[in-house]
């Protein structure tokens, strides 16, 4: 049996030779400014996704980026169910993206894997194996490098919209753009207009809300080929017209495409392959080098976990320090394994927010927001999203089977306070502080300063805590 591999390659030569690493840096890791309205959440939701794209070869699953959460958090998220022998084809985004490589079976490739893909980089995914591939990502649309709006889009180097979504002619494209800036307009506007109105809104016209968020959340997507001159890209290949027409003629096998058995056996040659080749081709290894960019990295080794309790659980990172090319994207991610009904103490995030994604089993999850109410309090389960904005404190506990989760994280290097445990606000106060805080006697703060000092944030069960769930 065949076992499955994910090849990845990223056309980042151009990007290199481009763009000065410095300044890009010091103008792509500032987060543009927000509406200050758009963090002034109320209620949290566990979501899923709300709209499907079916491909030839699979599926591209979305979540409403209207949605407040994502809003505030200045991302899009979306999950990808690639079939075997299936090609996502080539394609770039003007923000910067983190895919994480998710599976519930044996581990088609690393499942746990993290790949960074900066703005403007064209890439693709190939799955050549026995079994569907699943990613999930998040892309920073809030980001300096993204110059357009906050709609999160795509631009495809081939493929088209699958058959049964029309594509818009030329005139109906221009009208749609039009179109599309008025009711960019009109939905901000709206967005306020429901903030002030949050707490008045009548059943019906929650009703209604939904329908136009279906219609504003669409899949920006087109190939972009498709609508050149075949003339001028004919000229630009230095090609006959003949294959330059089927560069740009229309294609509704959607996004994701099946390939031919034997169809993709290029990439990542092995020694043996490499040897046989010798001088005798014309390969200069351009393509492999690709292969090899430092642009991954494995997220779910119980030997490299930053934190690990035999008894409560691990976690893992992935920041600018361990996978250097995150310092330009301003991303990082964490994956935590959290052992049956152990706790992520109650902490904040110092300069980022937290996209949390369920990758498998259930636990509770509740989070504080700035006013001291509860914002969300529910169990999370295997495929939903919730939004952690920086500043709120939030707290974990797993269920009876234990729970895990992948984080992304708005910034390269985030920094979190845990309440208690080793190097936590509760550590570091004076006793006095705490004793006439909380109205508490000495030995009572000595507890609570010293009874997890040698524990750092994820903590197994205890009879003298609990957490609602």
């Amino acid at each position: 049996m065949n076992s499955p591999r994910l090849l990845l390659l990223l056309a980042l030569f151009a990007f290199v030779l481009v763009v000065d690493i410095t300044s890009a840096y010091q103008q792509g890791s500032r987060r543009a400014s927000q509406d200050p309205h758009q963090c002034r959440i109320q209620r949290l939701t566990a979501s899923r996704p709300s709209r499907k794209i079916q491909s030839e070869g699979g599926v591209t699953e979305l979540w409403d980026e209207n949605e407040e959460q994502f809003q505030c958090a200045g991302v899009a998220a979306m999950r990808n169910v690639i079939q075997p022998n299936s090609l996502s084809l080539p394609n770039y985004s003007p923000s910067p993206r983190l895919v994480y490589v998710h599976k519930e079976d044996p581990p088609s490739v690393r499942r746990g894997e993290v790949v960074a893909l900066p703005a403007g980089a064209a890439h693709w995914c190939f799955n050549d194996g026995n079994e569907e591939l699943v990613t999930v990502s998040i892309t920073d649309v809030n980001s300096q490098w993204n110059q357009l709006d906050q709609t999160p889009r795509s631009f495809y180097l081939a493929g088209g919209q699958p058959s049964g979504i029309r594509k818009p002619s030329e005139r109906e494209s221009e009208s749609e753009r039009e179109g599309q800036k008025e009711r960019e307009q009109v939905g901000r506007e709206r967005e306020r207009e429901r903030e002030k109105q949050r707490r008045k809104r009548e059943s019906e016209s929650e009703g209604s809300e939904e329908e136009e968020s279906k219609e504003r959340s669409t899949f920006n997507a087109q190939n972009i080929l498709s609508s050149f001159d075949a003339n001028v890209i004919a000229q630009a290949f230095n090609v006959p017209n003949d294959i330059a027409r089927k560069l740009t003629r229309e294609d509704n096998r959607g996004f994701i495409v099946k390939v031919q058995k034997g169809g993709m056996g290029m990439i990542k040659p092995d020694e043996e392959q490499q040897q046989q080749r010798g001088r005798s081709t014309r390969e200069n290894g351009l393509e492999e080098t690709y292969c090899n960019m430092r642009l991954n990295q494995y997220l779910d080794n119980p030997r490299e976990a930053d934190i690990y309790s035999r008894q409560a659980g691990r976690l893992n990172s992935v920041n600018m320090h361990k996978l250097p090319i995150l310092r330009y994207l301003d991303l990082s991610a964490e994956k935590t394994n959290l052992n049956p009904n152990s706790i992520v103490a109650p902490h904040w995030s110092m300069n980022a927010h937290t996209i949390l994604y369920i990758t498998k089993g259930d636990g509770n999850l509740q989070v504080v927001g700035s006013n001291g109410r509860t914002v969300f309090n529910e169990r999370v389960r295997e495929g939903q999203m919730v939004v952690v904005p920086q500043y709120f404190a939030s707290a974990q506990r797993a269920g009876r089977n234990g729970v895990e989760w992948v984080a992304f994280k708005t910034s390269a290097l985030p920094m979190k306070s845990p309440l208690a445990g080793h190097a936590s606000v509760f550590k570091g106060l004076p006793l006095q502080v705490i004793t006439n805080s909380y109205r508490i006697s000495n030995q009572q703060a000595q507890q609570l300063k010293l009874n997890r000092e040698h524990q750092h944030l994820l903590f197994p069960p205890s009879r003298t805590t609990s957490m609602s769930s």
